[in-house]
């Protein structure tokens, strides 16, 4: 029981990384998943990019990798975008974007030190509204991830992919919200059999489960627990709104004329990302969530896992603030909670994560690694 508590960076875009360095101290966390994203990508609500992934070499990671030894921190990386639907040109830069953090965590020690690449896999609607649509969305995965995730593993390097469904990802006048490949358990199952290869898993999200009414304990247990590197922490306020009396918990909110929803008394979505009925929170700041974190965090454990649990603080009363204050407080309060589950208590400090049992960081890899593009793969 000595898991590390890491912060994920997206909630900090506006930090230069020695800032973020200071502040993942500062709030009691052991380490960082470092976002990485495309300076000119098409998403808007993630825009972190705390690695200088064009100038990235040796030089740099050995760099990170003093700094960090220093402070007592560890690190991953990661970009979250769609790698096999969208705009085309998008989608090709998105996919050597993924061969660029694949070669920054070969050249950081990858598996070796534990730096994973975090992503996600994203949609193919093109072929989704077609019959045997979601089988048609595995065949494109494969056939984009496969030379991926060889690449991979002949780097001594790990994929991790979030299972949020990014039900936001498409217009609010879009009939569906599953627009990322491995949101549901049956899917990642069914990519790990299409992909034997252990160089690809996942970063696992209660949250996303939640609102979905779905115990994510009992997702676990039905997880292959090898395939899990990190936890996402991030939980879940059901809302009892009358969105949710109108059109129920199975399905996504749907689009009509506002003229015709207002003359029938009936709701209708505001924004993309107000389809489902659930608000983000943190665990132990500003209030209940609707998920039993003792209950999940000692499942966790009991399944073996001795991961980093990972901060992806987007509460609407902390990071969603804007107010670098209120982000911090939210990673505090959350460390906070965590800590009687994940930490030993000291005789004086209390609950404290032993420094004491992590291994100094590999030295980086003083040889470069050629950049490839899917081209060359």
């Amino acid at each position: 029981m000595n898991n590390p508590i890491w912060i994920m960076t997206s909630a900090v875009k506006n930090l230069k990384q020695d800032e973020i360095i200071r502040k993942t101290k500062e709030v009691g966390a052991q380490g960082m998943e470092l976002c990485v994203f495309r300076r000119d990508g098409s998403r808007k609500d993630h825009v972190a990019t705390h690695l200088d992934y064009e100038q990235f070499g040796p030089d740099q990671a050995a760099r990170l990798l003093d700094r960090c030894n220093k402070d007592g921190l560890r690190f991953s990386v990661g970009a979250y975008e769609n790698l096999v639907g969208g705009d085309p040109e998008q989608r090709a830069l998105n996919q050597n974007h993924l061969l660029r953090l694949i070669r920054i965590a070969a050249l950081c020690g990858g598996d070796r030190n534990d730096v994973k690449v975090g992503t996600f896999v994203g949609y193919n609607h093109e072929l989704g509204v077609q019959d045997r649509g979601f089988e048609k969305n595995l065949e494109e995965y494969v056939r984009v991830f496969k030379p991926i995730i060889k690449y991979a593993e002949s780097l001594g390097v790990t994929i991790i992919y979030e299972n949020c469904p990014m039900e936001g990802w498409r217009p609010a006048t879009a009939p569906t919200t599953y627009n990322n490949l491995p949101a549901t358990l049956a899917a990642r199952k069914l990519m790990y059999a299409l992909i034997p290869s252990r160089a690809h898993g996942e970063t696992y999200d209660p949250s996303h489960d939640v609102w979905q009414n779905i115990n994510p304990c009992d997702v676990l247990n039905a997880s292959d627990m090898k395939r899990v590197h990190r936890i996402h922490v991030k939980g879940t306020r059901n809302l009892q709104t009358s969105a949710r009396i109108h059109w129920g918990a199975l399905y996504p909110m749907q689009t009509v004329d506002p003229k015709l929803a207002k003359k029938a008394g009936v709701p209708i979505p505001a924004h993309e990302w107000d389809r489902h009925h659930y608000e983000p929170v943190l665990p132990g700041f500003g209030g209940y969530d609707s998920m039993d974190w003792r209950a999940f965090l000692e499942t966790v454990m009991n399944r073996g896992f001795n991961g980093p649990f990972v901060i992806e603080n987007e509460g609407a009363n902390s990071a969603h603030t804007g107010n670098l204050g209120a982000t911090l407080q939210g990673f505090k309060a959350t460390i906070l909670n965590l800590a009687p589950v994940l930490w030993p208590l000291d005789p004086q400090a209390g609950y404290k994560f032993d420094a004491s049992k992590l291994s100094p960081l590999a030295q980086a890899e003083s040889k470069d690694i050629p950049l490839k593009t899917m081209a060359d793969l």
